[in-house]
């Protein structure tokens, strides 16, 4: 038994009777029909069909189909005994520029799916943004300019007066760092701008845009509807105990984490952050009112939990390696921290080369926990990309997920053990799909996607996670 593998330490445990366990996945990585029924290119259009941005030259244009093959894809959530299903909504599918009415076609896939969903006894969950842009709204400034943070209000209503009798789990934004300090610094995510200041002002319309998107559904969901946000905040570890170490794990937890959880759930941006970034801006673009509108009540949080960070202090002032898990690129998207050194920890890795730890998940559970007690928390994302082959009877072994998904769950039960209040978990991925820059190179599903005949084959992952799920106990 190794140290990421704690089959034997962990035998048997048992989670609430009421914990909801479920898959997820986001539009453009599943849906396809990119030009059909009035859906006009979002960024991940765009930037996936520039040359040279993404691995192989990958699109999302067919990805797995599922805007054709939903009820295929539900009847195997219905098979695997799923409770929940998290997906999220093409914002380019739905108000194709960004603005004014919908189209009907669009709201009605999302209708069926949601009606399908519930005939099958599985609770849908629905994230309103997961980074598809409507070019549009980019070509007008994007994320860094205001007015996006009012259209994508007006979104919200839209699709909360389409489904709001439907759906009763919704977040906002999924993981609003990606979209601003991918997509505006360093430039490995759409848009694939690369600058500074453009990277705080769209965390900031972004964590407006929450705030705004909140009031509009709370105007028109049921009372019951449960809103709230996913995050990916960064479990940032010290190498050492210097102070200067410590200093660069302060750096990019601000940076990574607290410019989106503190004015969430406190009510303002974070002083050191903006003493951190003074040379960058000096955050005007941030009104009266505007911390006051984002910090609106929640009913749940949702944290996404891949791999912990590892930093140091610089060793001589030069712009730093960045061994940061986020893509490789010219340009650091830790503005105001670009000296800061990032290192890759020992241990088990992932195909993405991520290390396998999850005392990490444990500690990010533990954290908000204290920092907002009494909110719910949700695992919104959780998984792991290995090079899955099929074997000569086309079945899928993937004995390393099964090791990571065991080891993960353990590490929230060990979370709920402690006292966090942790009420559901949802495996990343339901099935292979584009994974962004990586194109097709990667495989987080726990169900098998042949990319030239979109066939779907659960894997031995599948049947495992089916089996925690139906009897809710982790053997």
């Amino acid at each position: 038994m190794t140290e990421n593998d704690p089959t034997e330490a962990n035998a048997g445990l048992i989670f609430p009777s009421d914990f909801l366990w479920g898959s997820a996945t986001a539009s453009y990585q599943i849906e396809g029909a990119a030009r059909e029924d009035g859906r006009t290119p979002s960024i991940w259009d765009t930037f996936a069909r520039t040359p040279g941005k993404v691995l192989g030259g990958d699109t999302g244009d067919i990805a797995c189909d599922h805007y054709h093959r939903w009820q295929e894809d539900i009847d195997l959530m219905a098979e695997l005994g799923l409770g929940a299903y998290r997906f999220s909504v093409s914002w380019s599918r739905v108000q194709p520029t960004g603005r004014g009415p919908a189209v009907q076609r669009g709201l009605d896939f999302y209708r069926a799916l949601a009606d399908g969903l519930l005939e099958r006894g599985i609770t849908p969950s629905l994230t309103l943004y997961h980074w598809d842009l409507p070019q549009e709204l980019e070509d007008a400034g994007g994320w860094p300019v205001r007015d996006t943070a009012e259209r994508y209000a007006e979104y919200a209503r839209i699709v909360g007066e389409a489904l709001g009798d439907r759906v009763r789990l919704w977040a906002t934004l999924n993981e609003p760092f990606c979209s601003s300090f991918l997509g505006y610094g360093s430039g490995v995510h759409a848009p694939g701008r690369t600058e500074p200041e453009s990277v705080l002002k769209a965390a900031h319309h972004l964590n407006l845009g929450h705030g705004l998107a909140v009031q509009a559904l709370r105007s028109v969901l049921p009372r019951d509807a449960q809103i709230g946000i996913s995050l990916n905040p960064g479990v940032i570890r010290a190498r050492s105990d210097s102070p200067e170490d410590q200093d660069a794990e302060r750096r990019i937890d601000a940076l990574h984490t607290r410019i989106f959880s503190d004015p969430l759930l406190h009510g303002g941006y974070p002083d050191d952050l903006k003493r951190d970034t003074a040379r960058v801006t000096d955050w005007s673009f941030v009104r009266d009112g505007d911390e006051a509108a984002i910090h609106q009540p929640l009913d749940y949080l949702g944290l996404n939990y891949y791999t912990p960070t590892v930093v140091s202090a610089p060793n001589d002032g030069r712009p730093a390696a960045r061994n940061h898990a986020h893509g490789v690129s010219d340009h650091s998207p830790w503005v105001g921290s670009e000296e800061v050194e990032f290192h890759l920890a020992p241990g088990d890795r992932t195909d993405m080369g991520w290390v396998i730890d999850p005392t990490g998940l444990t500690d990010l559970l533990l954290r908000f926990s204290r920092e907002a007690p009494g909110l719910p928390l949700y695992v919104t994302e959780n998984g792991a990309a290995f090079d899955d082959k099929q074997d000569d009877s086309g079945a899928v072994h993937d004995p390393n997920r099964i090791a990571y998904l065991r080891g993960h769950l353990a590490a929230v039960h060990d979370a709920i053990g402690l006292g966090a209040d942790v009420r559901g978990y949802f495996l990343w991925s339901l099935m292979d799909n584009f994974e962004w820059a990586y194109g097709y190179s990667k495989r987080f599903g726990i169900v098998h996607t042949d990319f030239e005949t979109l066939k779907r084959t659960p894997k031995s992952s599948a049947r495992w996670y089916a089996e925690v799920a139906s009897s809710g106990r982790l053997a």
